[in-house]
């Protein structure tokens, strides 16, 4: 028989070897369901060892149940579910789970306002766009926790590119907002869901995908069955991020909403270098894809359509005019710079 002082002297053991920050008084897993847009094989190194980290570290004190592109919800509609609290944490970009805010139109990628990676967190971190999402999310009741960069926009397709004629007609795979900046150039922008793309592009119904770099195309599937890459890109890197239920967010202790702001810092830190050393690598030994290049003469029309676009953007709010502003003195700082922020 258990007597009542082995109870409190089992307990009081017990209580001393938890975490400092754990109750002493027993509690129950927080549980979280996040959605990533990415499917299982890309989600592999995207977003699941940040949410195993992340699960390894809290132990029994909260758990995140990881689900991939579409397997709760449609990816588009990502944004409502969260907000709504059916899925408490989303990883994507804005532009894919179809945010209805004033910075959508920048998530994924927005046409040259990046040229490397590195891009990404000092635009957010130095030049202040962390603050306008922070600020724009909560308007909506989420948590915009985290912004990284993933990798740069290339055309993956099955017959070469080698001219801005080339494009025309190309039913492509790609983001909203830079289907509407191609389209200008005969590129047909097709939405359908991630994990139909492969099957799309064997049977014809797609021409190719404008939806990633190499490193993407050969962790999928798509450098199966498409037979070129094309070495210009519509962007240096991907804008995405991880966002919370805002009143899931807020029942966290703060310990755990340091924890998880880790994990999503170190999912960050490993795509900037499993994305950088992949593109490279599999440039120069992938044995899938042949390399096609548009003359940088004749790709300077695309670049300077670029220039036009944003001001099309900047001319709808005055939140997209100060973001627009942002990009611009932030690539006008780094032409400044020089070498190695900017060639050419």
């Amino acid at each position: 028989m258990t007597t009542r002082r082995k109870f409190l002297t089992a307990a009081a053991a017990g209580a001393a070897a938890a975490p400092l920050a754990t109750p002493a008084i027993a509690q129950s897993t927080i549980t979280w369901r996040m959605q990533t847009y990415a499917g299982a094989a890309l989600a592999e190194h995207v977003a699941k060892p940040a949410i195993d980290l992340f699960n390894k570290i809290a132990g029994d004190r909260m758990q995140i149940e990881l689900y991939y592109a579409d397997q709760l919800v449609p990816t588009g509609e990502l944004f409502r579910a969260m907000q709504r609290g059916t899925i408490d944490a989303v990883q994507s970009d804005d532009d894919s789970m179809a945010s209805p805010t004033e910075v959508t139109v920048f998530g994924g990628y927005f046409p040259f306002g990046c040229r490397y990676s590195l891009d990404v967190p000092v635009l957010f971190n130095q030049y202040g766009l962390d603050e306008i999402w922070k600020a724009e999310y909560a308007k909506v009741g989420v948590q915009h926790i985290s912004a990284g960069s993933w990798d740069p926009c290339h055309f993956a397709t099955k017959d070469p590119i080698n001219s801005l004629e080339d494009l025309k007609g190309k039913r492509i795979f790609t983001f909203p907002t830079a289907g509407r900046f191609l389209s200008q150039f005969g590129v047909v922008p097709v939405t359908l869901p991630w994990e139909d793309i492969e099957v799309a592009v064997q049977t014809g119904e797609l021409d190719g995908v404008a939806w990633s770099g190499i490193t993407e195309d050969y962790t999928v599937g798509w450098a199966d069955v498409t037979n070129y890459f094309l070495t210009n890109n519509i962007s240096g890197a991907w804008i995405g991020h991880f966002f919370a239920n805002q009143s899931r967010w807020d029942e966290l202790p703060e310990d755990l909403k340091t924890l998880f702001q880790v994990c999503c810092e170190q999912s960050h830190y490993y795509r900037q270098h499993w994305y950088w050393g992949g593109e490279a690598n599999l440039r120069v030994n992938g044995d899938k894809m042949k390399l096609t290049s548009i003359p940088d003469a004749e790709w300077e029309t695309v670049e300077n359509a670029a220039q036009v676009f944003w001001d099309e953007i900047a001319a709808e709010s005055e939140t997209k005019a100060k973001v627009v502003q942002i990009f611009k003195q932030y690539n006008a700082d780094m032409r400044k710079a020089g070498r190695p922020y900017r060639y050419g």
